[in-house]
């Protein structure tokens, strides 16, 4: 999918592969439950969660992976640990498999955004 036409999220998770579908709603039932305060709305085509207008938080549906995006340096910092054993980019996690994303490393990472305004990088 790399990037979507998708108007909302609901339209973004309809129109991604049925073998990912349910791992993507499964990242944003957690986005939604963890990030108070946050709103849900696309950017750059995929899902994206903004505080105060800045992006913190995203996931996309890439072609090899699913990619989820941690835009505050300073979390990531905090899990340097934890992300070390994880495939990841500048910014962004990522699973090749829809089945092994860790969702309490993810939850823990958002519980962490939430916790304390940052800058996005």
């Amino acid at each position: 999918m790399v990037r979507s036409s998708a108007q909302n999220v609901d339209e973004y998770l309809a129109e991604a592969p049925e073998a990912r579908r349910e791992a993507l709603a499964a990242l944003r039932a957690l986005c939604r439950e963890e990030l108070t305060g946050f709103r849900e709305v696309m950017a750059y085509g995929m899902p994206s969660y903004e505080r105060e207008g800045k992006g913190e938080i995203a996931f996309a549906d890439q072609k090899q992976y699913i990619s989820f995006y941690l835009m505050r340096t300073d979390v990531r910092d905090a899990f340097t640990d934890r992300l070390a054993a994880h495939d990841m980019g500048k910014g962004c996690l990522r699973f090749r498999d829809p089945r092994t994303i860790d969702l309490t490393l993810v939850r823990d990472l958002l519980r962490a955004t939430a916790a304390t305004p940052g800058t996005p990088c």
